[in-house]
């Protein structure tokens, strides 16, 4: 007997029938003699549907109350869920992020786990029954609703079960797996049987939307075992595994895949004093704004001025240009603040790449090949990200899916 989580995602759970087949599903696990905790997002589109509910009411929403009304999207699924599973002559209790006793701190919308109390799911799970938790969700000390931003409801299935030492998360969702590249953009993309959490945090934080990254960061942390599988196939087979373990052929997969993510833009503090401590005035207004940077070059200029540029997420575009315009500016005396909200950032991702040389130039050459001007670059250990305008991004991946050869099956 094991103690599984399994997490469906929004469209696994997007209408009474899929909802339905879900409660079939987690009933011939508990069958098997499993004990099973169920992790569910909101509906699909239910979220985005309370959002400009919200804004018809409040352009800006309050960030406290617009978490109360977006954890109602949860809250409705536990419930159908529970339902479905007794329709199943399956013991089943749902739990609110509250209920279940997920403390989280105070950053409504985008609030981090702070603990979970397991007890009271163990005892449920000892009595026989399914537990169904909301994901996305939890309550700050002082008893307010919050919630872990876009995706959080994953992040909620990998912290449920490094709590409860879980044997295995099961992540289901529309795909079977983690793939070369997005298959929808490249049709020779391959599913990969297994890859490393080094490999799967650098593909989720590049852009890769089959695993939020917080909870790749949760399960590498306490070591929980992940496995991402589809809930629209009757026999899910194996999926993805994502292991601690390096791949025996590490040697020949020197690029496990390639990410992308359209959701960045770019903001240039022109003409600012070449000094120390420069960094951290312009961008600490932007940290207290609650705003996450990623990639961050500055530029050696003439007469003690540089340039200094870093990119944000898009929908944080216009409050970080505010920020540093009416704050940043006026306070270190910079020449002009600019930003590009039309560009994309490719990344490929290997563990193969700490013994091999030449990846960067040949990835380089690939996009020179094509006409695609690469405006930043950032590397790690294993991975190579570039910006580039927006337009190239398909094509972007497309080339540098096949320089790479990951169509093949011994890639």
């Amino acid at each position: 007997m094991a103690l599984i989580v399994q997490k469906y995602g929004g469209t696994s759970v997007g209408s009474p029938e899929r909802i339905k087949n879900v409660a079939r599903r987690v009933a011939k696990f508990q069958a098997e003699g499993h004990q099973v905790v169920v992790v569910v997002s909101a509906m699909s589109g239910e979220t985005n549907r309370l959002i400009e509910l919200a804004r018809e009411i409040q352009p800006h929403p309050d960030p406290r109350e617009l978490d109360v009304v977006i954890a109602t999207g949860e809250q409705v699924t536990i419930g159908l869920l529970a339902m479905a599973l007794k329709q199943e002559g399956v013991r089943a209790k749902s739990y609110t992020g509250a209920q279940a006793r997920i403390l989280t701190d105070s950053a409504f919308t985008k609030a981090r786990i702070v603990s979970i109390d397991e007890q009271k799911i163990l005892t449920d799970l000892d009595n026989g029954n399914v537990v169904v938790v909301a994901g996305f969700q939890g309550v700050d000390e002082n008893g307010s609703i919050t919630t872990l931003g876009r995706g959080g409801s994953d992040t909620t299935g990998v912290a449920i079960a490094a709590a409860l030492r879980a044997d295995e998360c099961q992540i289901y969702t529309d795909v079977d797996g983690v793939y070369t590249t997005d298959p929808r953009l490249v049709p020779e993309a391959r599913r990969l049987k297994s890859i490393t959490f080094e490999e799967m945090l650098e593909l989720a934080s590049q852009g890769s939307k089959v695993l939020q990254i917080r909870a790749v960061e949760f399960a590498g942390k306490y070591k929980v075992n992940l496995r991402v599988l589809s809930s629209f196939l009757d026999e899910p087979g194996e999926g993805t595994l994502i292991t601690f373990k390096e791949d025996d052929k590490m040697e020949q997969a020197i690029i496990s895949g390639i990410a992308f993510n359209r959701d960045e833009a770019k903001i240039t503090v022109r003409g600012v004093p070449d000094k120390p401590g420069i960094a951290y005035q312009i961008l600490g207004p932007v940290s207290e704004g609650n705003i996450d940077v990623d990639m961050i070059i500055q530029n050696v200029g003439v007469d003690d001025l540089t340039d200094f540029s870093f990119t944000v997420h898009r929908n944080e575009f216009t409050k970080a240009m505010d920020i540093l315009r009416n704050q940043v500016q006026p306070h270190i005396g910079a020449r002009e603040v600019i930003g590009d909200d039309k560009i994309a950032k490719v990344s490929v991702v290997g563990v193969g790449m700490r013994s091999h040389v030449g990846i960067a130039s040949k990835m380089f050459r690939t996009l020179a090949e094509e006409g695609i001007n690469i405006q930043m670059i950032s590397t790690s250990e294993i991975k190579i990200s570039v910006v580039i305008d927006e337009k190239y991004l398909e094509l972007a991946v497309r080339v540098l899916h096949k320089a790479f050869g990951l169509e093949q099956e011994d890639a």
